[in-house]
């Protein structure tokens, strides 16, 4: 399985999954409650881009995270715009993105699975009610390891369109994706199942 972990010996490296998660989870509520001002637009940039300087990337391997997720800000500011006006579209569009920045920073910054053992000791008190964790942690591990997965079958598959010529028409992406994404959740199934999860 394909993740998007980078090593390194950073601060964020170095910290236990554990924490880290917990505080990523704590930083996104905090943005979340953020007014929709420019002024929470800027903080929201400058923390990621610190986060982002702290571990290790750089502010230019921000700048190609964030022109990956440009149809992403064009659709949520472009919605916002209609509805809401010019400063809480900017404001919530950067919010949208800095939680996105966040989280694909924790998974470049944590192996998969100490991840999956954060997630599984994280859920074990909710054994009680019949939550099973480790079935749980799981399915959160697969579901945020498939999202990037996704993005290269995405990537390749357009790659192999421009190699044949092909126009850049969702009508013709959508076919060949859709036909390469389940064949690879044919394959991730498979391997679930002869590791016995059913």
């Amino acid at each position: 399985m394909l993740t998007l972990y980078r090593p390194g010996t950073s601060v964020l490296h170095r910290a236990p999954a554990g924490p880290k998660s917990l505080v990523l989870l704590l930083v996104v509520c905090a943005v979340s409650l953020l007014p929709s001002t420019l002024w929470a637009a800027g903080a929201v940039t400058v923390v990621t881009g610190a986060a982002y300087l702290v571990a290790g990337f750089g502010l230019a391997d921000l700048g190609r995270q964030v022109v990956a997720l440009r149809w992403l800000i064009l659709i949520t500011m472009s919605g916002q715009l209609l509805f809401l006006g010019p400063e809480p579209a900017i404001a919530n569009t950067f919010r949208v993105l800095a939680t996105i920045l966040l989280a694909a920073l924790l998974s470049r910054t944590t192996r998969l699975s100490d991840l999956l053992d954060a997630l599984e000791r994280g859920l074990r008190p909710l054994a009680r009610l019949g939550v099973d964790s480790e079935r749980v942690a799981l399915i959160l591990t697969v579901a945020m390891a498939t999202v990037p997965v996704l993005g290269r079958l995405a990537g390749g598959v357009r790659e192999a369109q421009r190699a044949r010529g092909a126009p850049a028409n969702l009508a013709v992406f959508v076919v060949p994706f859709l036909v390469v994404a389940l064949k690879h959740a044919d394959e991730l199934g498979d391997a679930l199942s002869a590791r016995g999860v059913q």
